[in-house]
């Protein structure tokens, strides 16, 4: 009868510990540099032991991969959760927006993590990767909400690629300028160029195609 707020105490303790190592490891990586920085840096800023980082995190470069893979779950999550009758675009644009959302914060915390994604090698890559297995949920989104066959429509890949294109070419944008051109704008402006292609699609219906949005 007791045990679940146990489990549920305890679960929120693991996901404090966690949260106060990344926090530190994406502060420390992102003001000194990715080589720099050492794990026993990043465990004597979260105030935990070596023993503790390796329970949550097998490197530091896992830190960074854990942050990408939660940016996905939440393009994702927001794509799913768009009403059905929306136009791609706009669940698209949506769907993006939540991870770039963060940019937005006044700190520039977000900025610094961005700017070391993209100018490490190591971590570029692992951002590559991971934009590959977004491509693929966000595929299996887009086919599952027109009701298309991914396998035989080039449209929800094709969509969901033009997203993930737009989404990189902001946060290149972003983190070149240094923070000084607002993420919000870049993401608009961004949409606005690809919406016509993404917009182009039609509906599998019961009765045949109809035009989306018709």
């Amino acid at each position: 009868m007791n045990s679940q707020p146990e489990i549920s105490l305890a679960q929120r303790k693991r996901q404090l510990v966690s949260n106060e190592l990344t926090e530190a490891a994406l502060q420390l990586l992102a003001l000194k540099g990715f080589d720099a920085v050492t794990i026993d840096e990043i465990v004597a800023t979260a105030g935990v032991s070596k023993r503790t980082f390796f329970r949550y995190f097998a490197s530091k470069e896992d830190v960074v991969v854990q942050f990408l893979a939660g940016m996905g779950i939440g393009m994702h999550a927001e794509l799913a959760a768009r009403p059905i009758e929306e136009r791609p675009s706009v669940a698209l644009q949506h769907a993006v927006w939540v991870s770039m959302a963060a940019c937005g914060d006044p700190s520039d915390r977000a900025l610094r993590v961005v700017q070391l994604i993209l100018r490490t090698p190591a971590l570029h890559a692992r951002f590559l990767e991971r934009q590959a297995q977004w491509c693929d949920d966000l595929t299996a989104e887009l086919a599952r909400r027109l009701e298309l066959d991914p396998d035989a429509d080039l449209y929800p890949q094709l969509a969901a690629g033009m997203a993930l294109t737009a989404f990189g070419a902001v946060l290149q944008r972003w983190s070149g300028s240094e923070g000084a051109e607002d993420p919000a704008e870049l993401t608009d402006r961004a949409f606005k160029v690809i919406a016509p292609a993404l917009d182009a699609v039609e509906r599998r219906a019961s009765s045949g195609h109809t035009p989306n949005g018709a």
